[in-house]
């Protein structure tokens, strides 16, 4: 059995709201702490590791298997911070449940998982104003990591999520996967910046046009289209 301890915020019942498994029934283990800083995160609830409540892993997986569902995401945060999650995810793989780590392709760690889904973080996401403006410079100095990128891409199966603010991004993607040692592009995915309905319905067809110039994926916000920016859902 295992007893060693992960700082999680929250564990809960949903849909996937985003990437190629949008609409699937899942559980969300939200672990607490994050090497970056966005200014537009959603979840400022769980960047620090201090704000989580430490549970053993023996406790994760009983609630997780609670739900009797047979998907769960390891989200944060930044799960792949933290070398605990890879006895957890061993443990997740014991009773056979499809693994997706959400990530921002920062950081790496030999782990377990069905699906690798990294969110390389932009330009755009640096903070430049207000209470994150002194986490600036080690955002902008961690949030791309080629070679972390790379091992992710050649080790699992994956998709590539960008968040997209503005016609201009579409160039520093195509920097950003021209350094790349391979990806597929049915892989890439574009979605909206935006943490609730207001926000979406103007970034959301800006992001519609630039997926039919390119070919991309367009990846939606579901859980944001149906409950707005509500922690647990």
């Amino acid at each position: 059995m295992f007893h060693v301890n992960l700082p999680i915020s929250e564990i809960f019942y949903s849909i996937q709201g985003e990437g190629s498994l949008s609409g699937v029934p899942s559980v969300f283990v939200r672990v607490s702490g994050c090497n970056l800083r966005c200014h537009w995160c959603d979840t400022p609830y769980a960047l620090n590791v201090a704000q989580g409540k430490k549970q053993s892993i023996d406790n994760i997986v009983k609630q997780v298997l609670s739900y009797q569902c047979q998907h769960v995401v390891l989200t944060g945060g930044e799960p792949m911070m933290h070398p605990n999650i890879k006895p957890l995810c061993d443990a997740f793989q014991s009773h056979e449940l499809h693994i997706t780590i959400e990530t921002s392709g920062s950081l790496f760690l030999p782990v377990t998982c069905s699906l690798m889904s990294i969110s390389p973080k932009l330009s755009h996401s640096t903070p430049n104003s207000g209470e994150l403006l002194s986490y600036a410079k080690q955002h902008e100095k961690n949030r791309i990591n080629v070679e972390v990128l790379n091992k992710l891409i050649n080790h699992y199966d994956y998709q590539l999520k960008f968040v997209i603010d503005g016609n201009e991004d579409l160039e520093e993607i195509n920097q950003l996967l021209n350094q790349l040692d391979q990806f597929s592009g049915n892989k890439v995915m574009l979605m909206p910046q935006g943490i609730d309905k207001e926000s979406l319905s103007i970034t959301s067809p800006i992001v519609a046009e630039l997926c039919k110039l390119t070919g991309f994926r367009y990846a939606p916000r579901l859980h944001v289209d149906l409950w707005g920016n509500t922690q647990g859902t």
